[in-house]
């Protein structure tokens, strides 16, 4: 995908991914390029809520690129659709370093419903 079709493709929807190593999350990236969602490392460990400020995904050129603050380089991606609800991107001269995207239902992004747990009434205490 060129950079305004992965665009149109991303914008607003929510993600679940899964990376080379192992690391998985899910997120949504808006319109000004900020990036929210979660991601668990190497897939362990608990998941972290990740928040990226407006400009960190951009389109340059023909690429899409991130700029992250302490980054000493502002990598930039190659985008693969690989059906209609999903792609692959990899890291601009680093194929191996990849990960794939698809996007979740629309009542995914409802939320789940809650689970309730039953609560024991409290004692009852005698009037005095």
């Amino acid at each position: 995908m060129n950079a305004e079709e992965a665009r149109r493709f991303v914008i607003g929807k929510q993600f679940n991914y899964t990376c080379f190593e192992g690391t998985s999350g899910a997120g949504r990236i808006q319109p000004d390029g900020s990036v929210a969602g979660y991601i668990r490392l190497k897939g362990t460990g608990p998941a972290r809520f990740v928040a990226m400020p407006a400009n960190t995904l951009r389109v340059k050129g023909a690429a899409v690129c991130a700029s992250v603050r302490g980054m000493p380089f502002e990598p930039c991606f190659n985008l693969q659709k690989t059906s209609d609800h999903s792609f692959r991107g990899s890291m601009n001269g680093f194929g191996f370093a990849y990960c794939d995207f698809s996007r979740r239902s629309a009542r995914a992004d409802i939320g789940r419903p809650m689970k309730l747990q039953p609560v024991q009434a409290a004692a009852a205490q005698p009037q005095q």
